[in-house]
């Protein structure tokens, strides 16, 4: 077997172009890495070798060695889907959950988080509805910067 080839960067969703040469499909964990062999749709492998852990987001380009890019495919998980009567009773509702220290993707319209049925239950005790769906994950970095989704480093 081929030794995997080389990532040597990454462009963020935007600011690149193109085709990708191939795909590799991650969920939300598997999108913050420093190092780690991917294995693209195609089969072919792709070392990532950053020098610091790195929150990948689908959109993503990988650039490779050999040339082209690695596109970064954020891969649908099991979340629950928040909804609210008011834009005033879902930021009630983000309260809530962030004072939880729960990751969440925050919409105008909806917030996404993981799949916690004694959370839910919590939510719709505070008029919230919600639902279960399977979408991306990208919830909201942190206040200083995005460590990725295991970190907490505040005191309480």
């Amino acid at each position: 077997m081929a030794a995997p080839q080389p990532i040597t960067g990454v462009l963020p969703a935007k600011a690149w172009s193109g085709v990708a040469v191939d795909r590799v499909l991650l969920d939300y964990d598997g999108r913050h890495r420093r190092r780690i062999v991917l294995t693209g749709e195609s089969g072919a492998q792709y070392l990532l070798d950053l020098p610091e852990a790195t929150h990948l987001k689908g959109g993503d380009g990988l650039t490779l060695a050999g040339g082209g890019i690695l596109l970064v495919v954020a891969e649908p998980e099991p979340l629950l889907e928040v909804r609210a009567a008011s834009p005033e009773a879902l930021t009630r509702l983000a309260w809530h959950i962030g004072n939880r220290h729960l990751a969440a993707a925050i919409r105008a319209d909806r917030i996404l988080i993981r799949r916690d049925h004694v959370i839910a239950h919590m939510l719709e005790h505070q008029g919230a509805e919600v639902r279960e769906v399977e979408e991306p994950f990208d919830p909201e970095g942190g206040a200083y910067h995005d460590h990725g989704p295991a970190d907490h480093h505040h005191d309480h």
